[in-house]
């Protein structure tokens, strides 16, 4: 069984190419994403990465496809826990998915096959938070908005986001829980 990605389960090379290839996009962004810059990082034959991914742009979208697969939450949680997913889920998309480099990249859109790529992920993920917030939350689009452009803010304004941020946001976006 694939991972949308190019990689099987229990497939160890396939794994570390597209852990390679995000850990370049979070710390360099997606024009640093190369075949070459892979090979380096894992010791693995560009070959060998040839044949799972046949472009740049398929290997950049077969990392990204992971981000997608997030943990689920369950049915019947409070506003509270669930407003809660959605702000760890979103600030996690961001740190531990494109990072700060892929982030400013899709901003100044500097890779366009990256940034569509990208989108796609957002709007899949997006559907899902909204599905999550459901119709107490007011303007589901806007909140995660506001969750998103908070962890952005707070990453430029100190250089680092910690880890009480996300229940920071759930107090402001929360109040009197």
């Amino acid at each position: 069984m694939t991972d949308g990605g190019g990689a099987t389960r229990g497939d160890e090379v396939g794994t570390r190419i597209l852990d390679a290839a995000l850990q370049i996009l979070r710390a360099r962004g997606p024009r640093a994403v190369t075949m070459q810059a892979i090979v380096e990082a894992t010791g693995i034959a560009k070959t060998t990465i040839y044949r799972r991914h046949p472009n740049r742009r398929a290997l950049l979208t077969a990392a990204l496809a992971g981000l997608v697969i997030r943990p689920s939450i369950p049915p019947g949680s409070s506003r509270e826990q669930r407003l809660g997913w959605v702000i760890s889920q979103s600030s996690d998309v961001i740190a531990n998915g494109i990072g700060g480099g892929g982030f400013a990249a899709l901003l100044t859109d500097e890779d366009p096959d990256f940034s569509d790529a990208f989108r796609e992920i957002l709007g899949a993920h997006r559907g899902l938070a909204i599905e999550v917030l459901g119709d107490d939350s007011g303007d589901a689009d806007t909140v995660i908005d506001m969750i998103v452009g908070g962890y952005v803010a707070e990453l430029a304004r100190t250089g680092a986001v910690d880890t009480s941020w996300c229940d920071r946001i759930l107090a402001v976006l929360n109040p009197g829980n």
